[in-house]
């Protein structure tokens, strides 16, 4: 009993400290002399078989970071010293707004699971301070943006958001990512209408339209779409600029889960998303339909429960182009992306040796392989 009491307070202190403290490393690491040069040594050895070209883009990596850990681009240069092929930053709102705004917000560890539930709004510095942070990067890695509405903007209004983010990142990040999934709090905004999605990305379509330079457009799903708004959400894609799907957030449900419904009730932050292992079936099944729909003709970003190589390697046969971490590299850190970078390398170059004379297999070949 007494145990059961207390779990909720070590989850806390686990959570928000852990998670805080991990980044406070990161940073510092990278700033000292050598730093960077000692983070890439120890986390990122050579694997020239994961390099790939997606979205006109040479990417060294397939294996990038998920929004919601480097929230405000702070750690764009840590990310790339450490062997990401990619970041994604975010989620970005217009305005500032904290977590706290949200009663008893936290982030819990749910460590039986690999798993990390989050109650909380979308924290986020604001676009202003964010665009600020992306201009005083010095590492030329991929940068994807994914941004959001602001809480407090009634859904009518979020297009304007959406737009008021888009125009000042867009000469300074490479990719963005519409994030139509926020369930990690009281309030969820999840757009699943054909008509309220296409009002969000009309305009940015239109002002893409009038630039020099071309930023692909992505939207983030959510697990908990049927497989009828899943299918609404590829077509989009296929009817539209539109120029991939990043599959997928995090889940309201509590499937999968080892940790008993009363531990989950004795955290007493339901609602809220959940992400990391449990999510890993569900998130290979969505991949695996817009794959299959789209006919394997659209970059999939896979996110959700990718903890080793294996995983990563399963959501690529899927149909993953690229797969993105976050839950399994809050709990392992560099040791994780490090073993998953090589554990993939490895299969690539067996690959790559099986079909002698062809190119390193995209993830069309992949699957088409193991199938």
């Amino acid at each position: 009993m007494i145990k059961t009491l207390l779990k909720p307070i070590k989850h806390i202190a686990k959570g928000n400290f852990a998670l805080r403290f991990h980044k406070w490393c990161q940073l510092i690491v990278a700033k000292i002399p050598f730093g960077k040069y000692f983070m890439h040594q120890r986390y990122a050895p050579p694997a020239s078989h994961l390099e790939r070209e997606v979205f006109g883009m040479h990417f060294s990596s397939p294996i990038g970071l998920a929004a919601g850990y480097d929230r405000n681009g702070t750690l764009i240069d840590s990310m790339d010293a450490m062997g990401f092929g990619f970041v994604e930053i975010g989620a970005i709102t217009p305005k500032e707004q904290s977590s706290k705004d949200v009663k008893d917000s936290a982030i819990y560890r749910l460590e039986g699971d690999n798993a990390l539930l989050n109650y909380s709004q979308i924290e986020s510095e604001g676009v202003e301070k964010v665009l600020e942070n992306i201009k005083h990067r010095s590492s030329k890695i991929i940068v994807g943006c994914n941004i959001i509405k602001n809480s407090k903007t009634p859904k009518e209004n979020a297009p304007i958001d959406y737009l008021r983010l888009f125009r000042p990142l867009y000469q300074y990040v490479d990719f963005f990512t519409v994030n139509l999934c926020d369930n990690s709090s009281d309030v969820h905004y999840v757009p699943t209408d054909k008509d309220e999605v296409m009002a969000i990305l009309t305009p940015l379509f239109e002002f893409r339209r009038g630039q020099n330079q071309y930023r692909p457009i992505l939207i983030k799903i959510s697990p908990d779409l049927t497989d009828e708004q899943i299918d609404a959400m590829t077509d989009i894609m296929l009817d539209t600029p539109l120029d991939g799907i990043v599959a997928t957030g995090g889940t309201t449900g509590r499937y999968g889960l080892e940790n008993s419904k009363e531990t989950i009730h004795s955290l007493g932050r339901i609602p809220g998303a959940l992400c990391g292992s449990p999510l890993k079936e569900r998130s290979l099944q969505v991949v695996r339909r817009i794959y299959e729909r789209s006919k394997g003709t659209y970059p999939i970003i896979g996110c959700g429960g990718i903890n080793t190589a294996d995983d990563a390697f399963e959501m690529i046969k899927a149909g993953a182009t690229l797969v993105e971490l976050y839950s399994s590299f809050y709990y392992g850190g560099g040791d994780t992306l490090r073993n998953i970078r090589t554990g993939l390398n490895e299969r690539l170059r067996k690959l790559s040796q099986n079909a002698a004379h062809k190119e390193i297999p995209n993830q069309t070949n992949l699957t088409e392989e193991y199938d």
